[in-house]
């Protein structure tokens, strides 16, 4: 009798997460928001959260990227601007950091702004279990990114907040 309730309430969320999935990939994901202190990244189609994310950030998350091999995470507004099948790190999604403004920040110091940032999975399984490990990218699990990447398209904006 256990295991019946079991795999009828296994079969009933199968269905309810089947459904949840397929009405998620049927949705254009309009932008990407990312709430540092949080560690959390959502998906929006329209005003509409259509999921969320635990993330984890680069070595020095707090302030905004300024130069290259500072471990920030940047903050501001900025586009997916491409899609790498074949990263390192599982499946990775390009960030326009550095933009113009960024830049310019970086000359007046005398120094690089750094770029290739990503929205990435893992390289090693254990990554998953440190926190804020990354360079300055956004990093999740290899299944999240996966989904992530078949969800968003090249140009989305992506509004990165402290």
């Amino acid at each position: 009798m256990l295991r019946r309730n079991f795999i009828s309430s296994g079969v009933s969320w199968l269905t309810t997460t089947t459904v949840v999935l397929s009405e998620t990939r049927s949705q254009k994901v309009t932008e990407i928001v990312v709430k540092k202190s949080k560690r959390k990244l959502y998906l929006f189609n329209g005003d509409q959260i259509i999921r969320s994310y635990k993330i984890d950030l680069g070595f020095a998350p707090e302030g905004h990227k300024n130069f290259e091999g500072d471990g920030k995470t940047p903050e501001g507004y900025y586009k997916i601007d491409r899609k790498n099948a074949n990263s390192k790190y599982h499946l990775s999604i390009g960030i326009s950091y550095p933009n113009p403004k960024d830049r310019h920040f970086a000359e007046l110091k005398g120094k690089l702004p750094g770029g290739d940032i990503f929205i990435h999975g893992t390289d090693k399984p254990f990554r998953w279990f440190q926190r804020d490990w990354t360079a300055g990218c956004i990093a999740l699990s290899n299944k999240e990114i996966s989904e992530i990447y078949n969800l968003v398209k090249i140009g989305t904006p992506i509004f990165i907040e402290p």
